[in-house]
C-alpha cells in the first residue's frame, strides 16, 4: 500500500511538472511588447528621406516676430492667444486640425512643414501688417520613447536637435544593448492606426535607411533577445520548489 501511495504521488507530481513546463513554454515571450505577426506588412520608408523635422499636431512652438528683417522686435504681450510668455517669446500649441492660432492673422495651417517653411509662410501672412516681418519658431516639446532591447531600460528622450535621425535617437538612449539589431521598429502617428517601419541595423544598408528624421512621439522598439534558460528558470521556480517538497514527503513516507 505504501508503494501504491508513492506511485500515485510520483505520477501526480510528474503531470504537474509537465503541465508547468508547458505553461512556461507558452509564457516565454509574455514580457515582449509591440509584437507583430510574421506576415505583418510594414510600411515602406519614403525613397527620399527628410532631412529636417516636420511640424505636427500637439507640437508646442515658441514664436517671436520682428519687423524690418529682424531689426525691431514686435511686442505682442497684450495677446490673449499665447499659452505662455517670457521676454516677449510666446508659446503656442499646434491644434489637432494642424493649425496654429496666432495674434492678428488667426489660424494658419503649418502641419507637415519644416520650421523654415513655416517661418516663411508666417512672414508672408504678417507682411500685410508689418514692414518686412521676420519670424522665429522653435519646437520645445519634442520627445521620443526608446526601448533599446533589454528589460527595464526604456527611456524618454528629449530631442533638442531639429534634425535627429533614428540612429541618433538610439545612440542617445545608449545604443542597442542585448537586443536584435536586425529587427528595429519605428512606430509613428495615430496609436489606433500607426505607421510602422522595420529596419535591419545589422547591415550597412539598414544603417543608411535609419537616417530617417524622428518626429515627436515616435516609438523606437528593438526586439529583445530571448533568454530561454533565464525565462524557464524563473517560470519553473515555483514548480521546482513544489517538486522538492514532494520528494521530501516521499522519502518520509518510505522511512515511516
Amino acid at each position: 500500500m505504501r508503494k501504491t501511495m508513492v506511485k500515485k504521488i510520483l505520477r501526480s507530481t510528474l503531470l504537474l511538472v509537465l503541465g508547468g513546463m508547458l505553461l512556461a513554454g507558452c509564457n516565454w515571450r509574455a514580457s515582449w511588447m509591440l509584437r507583430t505577426d510574421k506576415d505583418y506588412e510594414f510600411d515602406v520608408p519614403p525613397d527620399t528621406i527628410a532631412t529636417a523635422y516636420k511640424l505636427s499636431a500637439n507640437d508646442i512652438v515658441t514664436f517671436r516676430l520682428f519687423a524690418n528683417d529682424g531689426f525691431k522686435l514686435i511686442d505682442l504681450s497684450n495677446s490673449a492667444m499665447a499659452a505662455s510668455q517670457s521676454n516677449n517669446t510666446f508659446q503656442f500649441l499646434i491644434e489637432q486640425d494642424g493649425t496654429l492660432k496666432l495674434p492678428i492673422v488667426g489660424h494658419v495651417n503649418i502641419t507637415g512643414m519644416t520650421l523654415r517653411e513655416a517661418e516663411l509662410l508666417l512672414e508672408k501672412e504678417y507682411s500685410d501688417f508689418y514692414n518686412k516681418p521676420f519670424v522665429m519658431l522653435n519646437v520645445v516639446n519634442r520627445r521620443v520613447i526608446v526601448f533599446p532591447g533589454a528589460g527595464g531600460e526604456a527611456q524618454v528622450i528629449r530631442l533638442t536637435n531639429q534634425s535627429t535621425s533614428l540612429i541618433e535617437g538610439l545612440a542617445m538612449a545608449g545604443g542597442i544593448s542585448t537586443g536584435k539589431a536586425r529587427n528595429v521598429k519605428l512606430i509613428r502617428g495615430d496609436p489606433n492606426n500607426p505607421i510602422v517601419y522595420q529596419f535591419d541595423l545589422s547591415t550597412i544598408e539598414g544603417v543608411n535607411a535609419a537616417g530617417m528624421i524622428l518626429q515627436a512621439n515616435d516609438i523606437i522598439y528593438v526586439e529583445p533577445v530571448l533568454d530561454v534558460s533565464d525565462e524557464l528558470l524563473r517560470d519553473l521556480s515555483p514548480i521546482l520548489t513544489l517538486l522538492t517538497s514532494v520528494l521530501i514527503a516521499i522519502v518520509s513516507v518510505r522511512n515511516f
